[in-house]
Formats: structure tokens, sequence, C-alpha cells
């Protein structure tokens, strides 16, 4: 009988092959030739067969160009900075897969002149809050912030609060942003306390404007006062209001949380914040307030630098006007809700690992409504799974805690449970005695 590793087909054979040329112009030739490459190995190897060659090469293959994978969060972290911040919603996909090709988006097609630049997108902004005269987009939080100050306060002074001083993700620090635009920061009260009268006593001819700034990921309390944005808004001098995590209007479930509509209602002279948090979408940097600021900072030079492409206006405009966002779901979930979903997952996969459903304490995350705990439910397993998880085809990252792994399913989407429950079935490759499905408090795990 014949080797059969001598009947190892030709790479262009392989290569030529319809369905592998399909996978080619969906995914480029590099990373199929390397996947045809690997299969070829392992044919040569007698490890697989020549007719299996191309289903091996198939089945090896990403599901996009990016590199990038969809993960299952199921850290109890609504926001998770580390996941890509806020899951865009449908409407928002959507809108991308249309302005991936060539748009109207600096074009007025009734004119057939230049437009304003991603005017949809402005347009829904400025309907969603009414108390902003005139609104503007940047890529991201902290350059909204940046454009602020470059364009109102280099060579000026602003006056922040010591207790404001915030350091943001991965090492950047407010004071040094606002620096190296060339502000000069007058700090005033201490860490815990500052008073109306410390900022009026700093406030002079060089001052630009009053910063608020959101506390992000810490929460200050005990013996502390602070100063809101009405008292700050009689001073001689405008208030820039940095509220971070990108709420529109007040949420019932994030009472204390700063809002844009509440900020400008207070007095605020500017408001900026991130569209990747709270709001629900793409990454961006909102800017809201009274129209001549605005405009000021719109046609600063820096502004061009700043700008945000046509995939993030056509994601901000159906973040804004769609259906609610994945993160607005997520906060009005019902915890009873969530525990029926998490005893339903836990039966589905009692018979081959150790589960019980426990009550979780889920947070916004990505800086927002810091110290707020939201009430969950999760999945609780052996800490064990927590790496075989991550690492599967489609990775679920959860949270340990006390030698289990929570998958904690407040930022899980329904239709992602069979997902779950599929993962868990798959990372287990013994099946321990099942123990009996029961919901405990979180404390009992």
């Amino acid at each position: 009988m014949a080797d059969s590793r001598r009947l190892t087909p030709r790479t262009d054979q392989v290569l030529a092959e319809p369905r592998i040329r399909a996978a080619t112009g969906r995914l480029g030739e590099r990373i199929v030739k390397a996947a045809v490459r690997d299969a070829l190995e392992l044919c040569r190897a007698g490890d697989l067969r020549p007719d299996d060659v191309v289903p091996a090469a198939l089945a090896a293959l990403p599901s996009s160009a990016s590199s990038l994978r969809p993960v299952i969060n199921a850290t109890g972290i609504v926001v998770h900075t580390n996941l890509g911040r806020a899951p865009l919603s449908a409407a928002a996909v959507d809108a991308i897969a249309v302005a991936a090709g060539a748009t109207d988006v600096e074009l007025d097609l009734d004119t057939g002149r230049r437009g304003r630049r991603g005017r949809g997108a402005l347009a829904a902004l400025a309907a969603a809050v009414p108390a902003a005269e005139d609104v503007h987009v940047v890529n991201n939080g902290a350059a909204a912030l940046a454009l602020a100050a470059s364009a109102l306060a280099t060579g000026r002074n602003i006056v922040v609060s010591r207790g404001e001083l915030v350091e943001i993700g991965d090492g950047f620090r407010i004071p040094e942003l606002l620096e190296s635009v060339g502000a000069t920061l007058r700090e005033v009260g201490t860490t815990n306390r500052v008073s109306r009268d410390d900022y009026a006593s700093a406030v002079d001819e060089q001052t630009a404007f009053v910063l608020k700034v959101h506390p992000s990921n810490f929460v200050v309390s005990g013996f502390t006062s602070s100063v809101g944005v009405d008292q700050l808004a009689s001073l001689e001098v405008p208030v820039v209001c940095d509220i971070g995590s990108g709420l529109l209007a007040r949420h019932p479930r994030l009472p204390d949380e700063p809002s844009a509509e509440a900020s400008l209602a207070a007095g605020a002279a500017l408001v900026t914040a991130s569209g990747d948090k709270l709001l629900g979408g793409p990454q961006c940097g909102l800017l809201l307030g009274r129209a001549a600021l605005v405009h000021r900072l719109r046609r600063h030079p820096l502004a061009r630098a700043l700008r945000v492409d046509k995939l993030t206006l056509a994601a901000l405009e159906a973040t804004v006007s769609g259906p609610p966002t994945p993160v607005a779901e997520a906060l009005v979930t019902r915890p009873e809700e969530l525990m029926r979903r998490a005893v339903a997952i836990g039966a589905a996969v009692q018979d081959v690992v150790d589960v019980c459903c426990v009550v979780s304490a889920a947070a916004v995350g990505g800086g927002g409504a810091p110290g707020v705990e939201l009430e969950s439910a999760a999945v609780s397993l052996d800490a064990e799974l927590a790496a075989p998880l991550r690492l599967g085809p489609t990775p679920v990252v959860g949270r340990v805690e006390r030698g289990r792994l929570l998958l904690d399913l407040i930022a899980v989407a329904p239709e992602a449970d069979a997902d779950l429950v599929a993962a868990v079935r798959r990372c287990v490759t013994a099946a321990p005695s099942p123990a009996p499905l029961a919901a405990t408090p979180a404390q009992e795990q």
C-alpha cells in the first residue's frame, strides 16, 4: 500500500481549492497560507490524511482578518476597559457597516458642496442634551479635556481642587495632561476638603476657567467637603466640568453620578466626557456647552488632529438616537432575572462540573460610579477553570473570589448564555460528581 504521506497535495493545489480561495478573498493571503502550510506539515508527518488537508486548514482559520477575538465578559464589570469598554449596540454595528463605504460624511448631497462633518451625530447628541447650546466630538475623553485646556488656557491658569487631581488609566494623570498643553494649575483646598472660598481666592485675571473633575476610580469618604457646579458657576470665570463616564442624563440606578444635562443646568460652561463608557458608544470625547466656547474649540488647530473618523460618527449617532445599548440594558436588568439565568446555566452544566449560583456584587467600571455596587448573579465554579475558560475557542473572562470562579451575568447578553454553557462543558475534561444546584449568597461561596 502506498504511503499516504507521499500523496500530500502541493501548496498551489490547496490554495486553488474553491473554499480556500474564498477564504483568501475574505481574510487575505498571509493568514490563509499559514493555515494551509500548517495543515500540509501535519499531512507530511502522517498526522493528517491528504483528503483532510483542506478541511483542517479551513477549521484553523480565524473568523476575521483581525487578531482581536470576541470575549464573553463575565467579570461583573459592565464597562471593562481591558475588554474594550462599552460593547456596541446592534444599531451601531449596522451603522458602521454602512459607513465603511463611500458616504456623505462631509458632503451636502442637496447642493453638491462640502457639508458640516458628522452633522447627523452632532445633531443627535445635541438633541439628547437640550441644555447644551452646541456640541463637538473628538477622539477620546482625555482629548476633549486637552482641547479645552489648549484652546482656553494655554499660558493661563486652571483652578482645580487638590482632591480632583486624579490619575486615569495606564498611569496617565490629569495634571500632567493639562500642563502638557501649556496651562498652569492653581491647586486649591486639601485632598479631602475644599470650599467655594478656596476657589474664589485663587481666581484672578490669569484664570482661564475652574475645572471640576470626576473622581474616576476612587471615593473619598469621612471628613470631606466639595463644591458643586452650581456654587462654582457663581464665580466670574467659566466652569469646565469633566464628568468622565459620559452619562448624558441622570440614571435612577446611579443617582450620584454626574450627568451632562445636570452639570450644564447647574451652570457649567462646558462639559467633557467619554463616549465609550456609560453612554455605551464608540471611543470618542464629547464636548457640550455654550455655543461660543464650543465654536472656539472646533476652530482650534488641535481640533483637526483630534478629529474622529466616519465609523465613529456613524456609531455615535446610532448609539444616541437608536435603541438601548448593551450598557443601558445591563444597568436596568433585574437581579431576579440574572439569577434565573444563572440557575438555568448551572443546571445545564451540573452533570460535568461542581457548580452553584450566587448573589454577586457587580460594578459599572471604566471610572464610572466608583464605589457603587450593582446587585447581580453569578455562576460559581472551581477557580481552576479560570485559565481553561479564558484560553478556550470562545474566551470567557470571569473573576476569582475566595477560591471560586464567578461568571457574573450582568454584562453577558442573554443570547450568549448558550455559548457560556458550551464553553464550560468544553473546558471540563473530567466530570466530577455533580453537586446539588443551589442559589446561595456570595459570602457563602
